[in-house]
């Protein structure tokens, strides 16, 4: 093939706990924001389509729980990208070898697939795919080429790579060796011997990945493949299927492939980027007051000088502070020594431990009709704001033990009680007693904002009897 397909992958399936309590696993980093116009995800989208016309639709790979993100995203850029659904996290090699073979199926053996993290940061567009155009023309060469990242400053926080035989392309190389993360003295080391960063991002043939694979990792290689096999498209989404994903090992693409295979290369990439893996890199994206202090959100200081404070929920204000970073949302807040970044994962596993609901949603918690947050709750009651987007409709279910009282503050409900469907406008409300099924849709063109009141004597979310779901939930 004189001009393979380039196949745009993009892995949206992380967690990103490093930036709790804005990231969570019910809304991960690559989804958000964080102050920007369009979120990580879709910057991601937007990056690579300009990069030549061989350039195909994106498939991307994320889990179950993040399907209607990624959808959602995606249709608001005008992207029809294939999703396809990890039954479970086994890490990027299953991940990888999951789209190497469905681009090789679609596109071919010889069509070259471009991985890239949903979650990084690339504002450097342009220079970007300069480098994508001669990583293409290396990798087509029969190499599985990443993109490295000339350092800037002497990071701990990331991989490196030591680069070897120029392949007569500018900018790339062989890879002598890839790198754990440094201590200081050796970060500062690599810096003045020429290492690159590890961006984690790189493209390759199908056909390679597929054949290395085979060699290093045949088992994980098996279950994808069957995985694929069994696979079932669903509300257009491709699910892989579930017994035979779970057979696969969890291993990172670095250890099953990219340490371990001859064909390595690494072209250079002269563009900024950042991974977004800490809220010290956060911090780096906003304009620096004279006193050092970075803010955004609601934030108020008095003689402070290089805070870092960012709020999505309360005014947060502050004296005195030095070198702190202050992080809020509307239900949790984070306070550390700027130099302590690196250790809100850890903080984020002891709530796990902890069992702190917390750690894992935010408040407001987003369905695939549209959202709910909690107001208020007690033991017995648990008041929400339900928001219906146009068009959406919820299950049609029944509780054992509560009941809700819904009142329309805004738009249109059309609900089902039992029988009978009716019309619920502004200031009206309507009532369903325990065991009785009903369902809420919204039919107007506008979204449909409503306040639930549950009563009962358990009123946790798993008390749901579905009888028909629009989104295959039931």
């Amino acid at each position: 093939m004189s001009n393979p397909k380039i196949v745009p992958v993009i892995l949206a399936g992380g967690s990103g706990t490093r930036l709790w309590p804005i990231s969570r696993d019910s809304l991960p980093k690559q989804f958000l924001s964080l102050g920007g116009t369009r979120t990580f995800y879709q910057q991601t989208l937007l990056r690579v389509p300009a990069a030549g016309d061989s350039v195909t639709a994106p498939i991307v790979v994320t889990g179950e729980d993040f399907r209607f993100f990624a959808r959602r995203q995606a249709a608001e850029l005008g992207i029809d990208a294939t999703i396809v659904l990890e039954p479970a996290r086994r890490d990027s090699a299953a991940a990888i070898f999951t789209a190497a073979r469905i681009a090789a199926e679609r596109y071919g053996e010889d069509s070259l697939v471009l991985a890239l993290a949903a979650d990084h940061l690339v504002p450097d567009v342009e220079l970007f795919r300069d480098a994508l155009l001669a990583a293409a023309e290396v990798a087509a060469k029969g190499y599985i080429v990443t993109f490295g990242i000339k350092p800037t400053e002497p990071r701990t926080s990331y991989g490196y790579i030591r680069t070897g035989e120029a392949l007569g392309v500018a900018g790339a190389s062989r890879v002598d060796s890839f790198v754990e993360k440094p201590d200081a003295a050796t970060a500062e080391r690599y810096l003045a011997e020429g290492y690159l960063w590890n961006s984690g991002n790189f493209i390759f043939p199908a056909s390679l990945m597929l054949a290395e694979a085979e060699r290093f990792e045949p088992a994980i290689l098996e279950g994808v493949d069957a995985a694929i096999g069994a696979a079932k498209t669903d509300l257009g989404f491709i699910r892989l299927d579930k017994s035979a994903f779970l057979t696969i090992p969890a291993k990172s693409i670095d250890y099953a492939v990219l340490e371990r295979t001859k064909k390595a290369a690494v072209i250079e990439g002269r563009f900024a980027w950042s991974d977004i893996g800490s809220w010290d890199a956060v911090r780096e994206l906003g304009p620096v007051a004279e006193d050092g202090n970075v803010t955004h959100g609601p934030v108020s200081l008095l003689d402070s000088r290089n805070a870092f404070v960012h709020s999505e929920g309360p005014l947060v204000t502050g004296i005195g502070l030095d070198d702190i970073t202050i992080v809020a949302s509307d239900d949790a807040i984070l306070v550390m020594p700027s130099d302590r970044s690196q250790d809100v994962k850890n903080l984020v596993a002891g709530l796990k431990a902890e069992k702190r609901n917390e750690a894992n949603e935010h408040i407001r918690i987003h369905r695939p009709w549209g959202t709910y947050e909690t107001i208020c709750r007690g033991d017995r009651f648990h008041v929400k704001k339900i928001v219906v987007e146009p068009g959406a409709t919820l299950s049609l279910q029944k509780h054992h033990h509560r009941a809700e009282h819904w009142v329309v503050v805004k738009g249109t409900a059309e609900v089902t009680q039992g029988e009978r469907t009716y019309i619920v406008n502004e200031n009206e409300s309507t009532y369903h007693p325990v065991g009785e099924i009903h369902r809420v849709a919204n039919p107007g063109k506008i979204p449909l904002e409503l306040i639930e009141v549950q009563t009962g004597s358990y009123l946790g979310e798993d008390d749901i009897v579905r009888y028909e779901d629009i989104y295959n939930r039931a």
